[in-house]
This record gives C-alpha cells, sequence and structure tokens, in this order.
C-alpha cells in the first residue's frame, strides 16, 4: 500500500482547499523535522544523556528535565530562521522569543510546549510536542512583535498538532480541514499518513483523570465521576474504564482512536487555578478534538472562544465525545454554577 507522505498531502491540501497558503506548509513541515529530531534524542535515553532533571525551574516554577530544554532548543533553532515566523511562545519560556533581525520575518505565530508528560521521561513511558499556529495581527506589520498578539482565542488559530514519542512516533495535524495521522518512518525518515480524517468513536464508556485531586472537583464533576465508577449498579447502567498515563498527548490521542472523555478540572476550592496551560495545549487540543467530531470545554464554555490574558494562562479542560462533555456540562446547569473545570 502506498501511502502519502506529509508533504505530499499538505501540497494535496493546498491545491484541493486554498486554504493552506505555502508559508504554512513550510512552516509545518519544520516543525516536523524538529520533532524527528526530538524522536531521536528520546530513542537514545540514558545512552544520549537526556533523562533527569536539568536543575532548573521553569517560569512556572516546575521542575524542568533535561529533554524539557533539549527540545525547547530544537524547536527554536529549526523554526526561528526559515522566514515564516514573526514570533514564537513556549511553555519554558517566560515571555515570547522574537526573530532574530538576521532572519526575515513571517506572518505566522507559533506556539508550543517542547515535551508534555516530562515526568514519564524517566521511566519510559510516551511523552509528546504540542503546537498551535496562530496569525500575526495585520497590526503587527513593520514594527516588533509583542505578546498581546499572541491574545486570540483558540478559534483564531490556522493548524494545531502534536508529536506522541511512543512505540511509533506519530505526528497529528489539523489545518482545519480534518485530523490527520502520520507515522515516523524511521528507515527513509519520511512521515506517513497512517490515519484520518479521525472522527471520535462515539458510546466508548472510558474517562481519564487524575483521581488523586479528587478533592478539588467541584460537584458537577464529582457527581459525574461517581456515576461512572458505580458501573452496571449506578444510573449509567454500564461499566466504565478509567485511564490516566500523566502525559496530556498520550490521553488525548487514545480519545481520538478509541473514544471518550478527558477531564482536567480547575481547582474548585480556588477559582482560577488550573493545570493545563490555555496557549500550549488547551487550544490546540481542544482544535483538534473539534475537527474530530467532539467537543472541549472549559467547564463555563467553549475553550475555542476563551479570550486570553496571558501567554501562560492556565484553565480546566473537559474534551473529548460530545455526548460526555455536554453530560459535565449539564451536571453543572442543573447544581445552578458552573462546572469549575
Amino acid at each position: 500500500m502506498k501511502r502519502l507522505t506529509l508533504t505530499r498531502f499538505m501540497i494535496e491540501e493546498q491545491r484541493r482547499s486554498g486554504v493552506l497558503r505555502p508559508e504554512l506548509r513550510l512552516l509545518i513541515e519544520t516543525v516536523a523535522r524538529a520533532c524527528k529530531t526530538i524522536s531521536h534524542s528520546i530513542g537514545k535515553g540514558a545512552l544520549g544523556e537526556v533523562l533527569g532533571s536539568q536543575g532548573t525551574d521553569n517560569v512556572q516554577g516546575e521542575v524542568q528535565k533535561k529533554l524539557d530544554v533539549i527540545a525547547n532548543e530544537l524547536l527554536l533553532e529549526a523554526n526561528e530562521w526559515g522566514g515564516h515566523l514573526a514570533a514564537m511562545a513556549s511553555e519554558e519560556m517566560e515571555t515570547l522569543h522574537r526573530i532574530p533581525n538576521r532572519y526575515p520575518k513571517g506572518e505566522y505565530l507559533l506556539l508550543f510546549d517542547p515535551i508534555d508528560g516530562s515526568s514519564n521521561i524517566d521511566v519510559g513511558l510516551s511523552v509528546g510536542t504540542i503546537f498551535s499556529v496562530l496569525r500575526a495581527p495585520v497590526s503587527a506589520s513593520g514594527r516588533e512583535v509583542t505578546e498581546q498578539d499572541f491574545m486570540q482565542p483558540g478559534r483564531e488559530q490556522v493548524a494545531a498538532g502534536y508529536a506522541i514519542y511512543g512505540p511509533q512516533t506519530l505526528l497529528v495535524l489539523s489545518l482545519g480541514t480534518g485530523v490527520y495521522e502520520f507515522t515516523l518512518d524511521r528507515e527513509v525518515g519520511a512521515w506517513l499518513m497512517t490515519d484520518g480524517p479521525l472522527q471520535i468513536p462515539a458510546g466508548n464508556c472510558e474517562f481519564a483523570i487524575n483521581s488523586a485531586r479528587h478533592k478539588q472537583w467541584s460537584p458537577a464533576i464529582t457527581r459525574y465521576i461517581d456515576e461512572r465508577l458505580a458501573g452496571e449498579e449506578g444510573p449509567c447502567g454500564t461499566d466504565y474504564n478509567m485511564r490516566w498515563t500523566a502525559s496530556m498527548v498520550a490521553d488525548v490521542h487514545r480519545i481520538l482512536k478509541r473514544g471518550g472523555i478527558f477531564l482536567y478540572p480547575a481547582d474548585h476550592r480556588s477559582p482560577g487555578k488550573a493545570r493545563l496551560r490555555l496557549m500550549y495545549e488547551a487550544n490546540p487540543m481542544a482544535f483538534l478534538v473539534e475537527q474530530a467530531g467532539g467537543a472541549a470545554n472549559d467547564g463555563y464554555g467553549r475553550i475555542l472562544d476563551v479570550k486570553p490574558v496571558g501567554l501562560h494562562q492556565r484553565v480546566g479542560v473537559i474534551l473529548g465525545d460530545k455526548t460526555e462533555v455536554e453530560t459535565v456540562a449539564a451536571y453543572g446547569r442543573e447544581m445552578a454554577e458552573p462546572v469549575k473545570a
């Protein structure tokens, strides 16, 4: 079976839809090449001295793994010289990264989480890279890009995707015309399409949540989970499976392929306190899930409608099967309070 390469897929999409600009295609190809290099580094593990802590904290006060720093530098170096970007922003950096003056500037903004689930690195579990692409505002032409230029709701994304480094290295991508999966053929170094357009299977009785944080859940989240844990004897009348890998990429990928729902609620006791970042995690994943026929909610409304107020803003996340996401939202309305997710 002859499979489409990532490059050919994007060229054909460019011809078919007319919405994919050549500059965006080249940007995605550059990100994909950087993900190949990251995959190679992860594959070496201890032999490549990429495991363990860096001994520093990132802007969020989290301990950085060596690979967090390595992957961040790889993505910066790969993307700053191509002429497709006006600026970049990363979960690992306090502020934006402007394109050096020695390189031409482009019309796009790139945001990324270089290594999602980095706590899994040292124990050989799946991790990933998440990325999001926005257009730079027209007003940014002829001046230096600012953080404010990134403050666009997620519905303005022109592309989003992730690489997952597991038993295979996969690239999952949406250009706003569906979600497609590519597998890295290590023998030839090419990304080959292996699935798509993806549609989240409906009706799978499976959820992903970190149950150790149950004290933070709102009454609506607690009700939803308790009913599913009750199994056949409960109101759902069926047994549910729970999965949790501590890597959003791995958990969301499973939902895209098998169905179900992913929940990472904000702390109900402290409004506004949440774990996941809007710009680097929630927005790109919400974009992909909606493109695959699912829904993504922050507990108050659609994630892609949230107007950012800062590069490192955090939000609650409930995404996956549209029916399940709506059930959680309905419980919140029924209990006369928003689900503080």
